[in-house]
């Protein structure tokens, strides 16, 4: 993970509003101008005392409680407008974050996220983000209100003195500046820890939620327990401590300004008794001082929240800036399937080399078989083909030309991949296979599921094709799942078609009628096969050992 500053992270997540820099300038306006009528609120009440001992002022008592009253539904309007102005800038913007960041994760997939914690991520995706909408709505715009007021307080405190304007500026720079930024850098990596332990926790509980079964099969409930407790309390104490550390950062604002008040009474009176300022000059500048401080206190309160804030915007930004290990391709010439290859290939993960020097032919309107002991490297070919990595040394080529420079859209209309394992979407079994094919007729999906045997269990089913599936397709057996899977990738109706042990979870009869499926297609599709079954590779024109290949680079068993 990479450490930005705290700056860093607030000027991109700043970079993002311009698209609704109206919004902001318009909430900043209302937001400052309502400040502002709240601290005449008080002011006004001044002038109000001065008119009662006769002191010669310009506001009659009536006008002046006209102006209050004016002003205080005045005030209550502009807070709501401002309120709302921010929240809409923030969920609008929180919209763009999320499709930015799922966008990201489209081009990291699969090669960047196939090893990555799936909690965390869930974390990012969900309560990071969520976490923004503090920056958003209640930050930003704060922050150019509390400079914009202090400049005018500072002026109308110092046309009584400069001497009391100076130390109007002086008391708003401390509580909203130095003491937010003691307490921000007090706070250190307290943030990122917190967001980093929330994380872990997530990934904790969606792997005990996944492996609940097993945990209870095994009776290891006690042990699971006690380590998702043990997690849940490192972060209570992270949080303990932030809370701590907020609740200092209160205090010492809250003491500031009343030092702050004090010493405004304290100038004023020496300034009255020097002759430099007359009763008004003592009175008027001291309770605006006390009723100014509005601003400045919700920027000291963010000392301590914005550590929190920006540890989630930098796990966001993470996600943003990380380069794809495969660019997307465009802008080249459209290509027809016409046969596959692999010349030379070697590729590895981590250093560990999976596939050495392997190559094959694969040629048009053919069952290609290929087969290898667990770990050898033959799902990681059909992935090579599909382009989720790049290979290291050598090439894999698709009619001729090289899979790297064919456009992404264009090769994934060219093939179909079944994985080993078939994810299954909370949603119907019609839906779950129209990813394969959005704009798929019914006639369709039916006849796509016959070829994988399927088309009569989902009949058997309440709601048929209607008939929703459960999270993770735990409604679903293996064997089910897996014929779903082949189903998507024949309604997909690409001109080649990988699968990677299609027939693993299947009985013999479901595998002789996929079979027979993948024969009648060889006309039209070319058919790469990867399976552990003797019985499956009967159908394959040629079978290939990755084991071999390595050895020989391309020798045919």
């Amino acid at each position: 993970m990479k450490r930005r500053s705290g700056f860093t992270v607030m000027a991109r997540l700043i970079g993002l509003v311009r698209p609704l820099a109206g919004f902001m300038v318009l909430a900043v306006v209302m937001g400052l101008s309502g400040h502002l009528l709240a601290a005449f609120i008080t002011i006004l009440g001044g002038y109000a005392v001065l008119e009662i001992l006769n002191y010669d002022v310009a506001l009659s008592l009536t006008t002046v409680f006209v102006c209050v009253i004016v002003f205080a539904v005045l005030r209550a309007v502009l807070r709501y407008a401002e309120q709302a102005c921010n929240h809409f800038i923030a969920f609008k913007l929180l919209a763009l974050i999320r499709d930015k960041v799922f966008r990201a994760l489209r081009k990291l997939c699969p090669a960047k996220l196939e090893g990555r914690d799936k909690g965390d991520l869930i974390s990012v995706i969900t309560s990071d983000i969520e976490l923004l909408e503090v920056f958003y709505a209640h930050t930003i715009s704060p922050v150019a209100i509390a400079f914009l007021f202090t400049v005018i307080m500072c002026l109308f405190i110092g046309s009584f003195h400069p001497a009391m304007g100076l130390l109007a500026l002086l008391a708003y720079s401390v509580v909203g500046i130095v003491i937010p930024l003691i307490t921000s850098k007090a706070s250190g990596e307290d943030g990122m820890a917190f967001r980093t332990r929330s994380g872990e926790l997530s990934g904790f509980v969606l792997d005990s939620l996944r492996g609940l079964p097993e945990t209870i099969q095994y009776g290891q409930g006690k042990e699971r327990l006690a380590k998702m407790n043990a997690k849940t309390d490192a972060l209570s104490a992270d949080e303990e401590r932030m809370k701590r550390k907020a609740g200092r950062n209160t205090a010492a604002a809250n003491t500031a300004i009343l030092i702050s008040d004090l010493s405004m009474l304290f100038l004023s009176t020496i300034l009255y008794q020097n002759s430099s300022v007359d009763f008004s000059g003592v009175l008027i500048p001291t309770i605006a001082l006390f009723s100014s401080f509005g601003p400045v206190i919700a920027l000291a309160n963010l000392g301590s929240t914005l550590q929190n804030t920006f540890a989630a915007g930098n796990r966001v930004l993470d996600i943003l800036d990380e380069t794809p290990v495969v660019e997307e391709v465009s802008g080249r010439k459209a290509l027809k399937f016409g046969g596959a290859a692999a010349e030379n290939v070697t590729f590895s993960y981590g250093g560990e080399t999976v596939l050495d020097n392997v190559s094959l032919q694969i040629s048009e309107g053919s069952v290609t078989g290929i087969v290898g002991k667990s770990g050898s490297g033959k799902s990681t070919l059909l992935k090579l083909f599909m382009r989720f990595w790049n290979v290291h040394n050598g090439s894999v080529k698709i009619s001729g030309r090289d899979v790297a420079d064919i456009n992404t859209p264009d090769l994934r209309d060219m093939e179909s991949f079944m994985t080993q394992e078939t994810h299954l979407f909370r949603d119907s079994i019609r839906n779950n296979l129209r990813i394969a094919k959005l704009d798929a007729v019914d006639e369709e999906i039916e006849n796509a599921c016959r070829k994988a045997s399927v088309h009569d269990f989902i009949m058997s089913l309440p709601q048929g094709y209607d008939t929703p599936v459960g999270e993770l397709g735990d409604t679903l057996s293996g064997g089910e799942r897996q014929r779903l899977g082949l189903a998507r990738a024949f309604l997909h109706d690409a001109p080649f078609l990988l699968l990677d042990e299609p027939t693993s979870n299947l009985d013999s009869l479901n595998e002789a009628v996929i079979l027979k499926s993948l024969c009648e297609e060889r006309e039209d599709r070319t058919v790469v096969l990867v399976s552990h079954r003797q019985s499956t590779m009967r159908i394959a024109d040629k079978v290939y050992s990755v084991e071999s290949l390595s050895e020989t680079g391309g020798r045919m068993s």
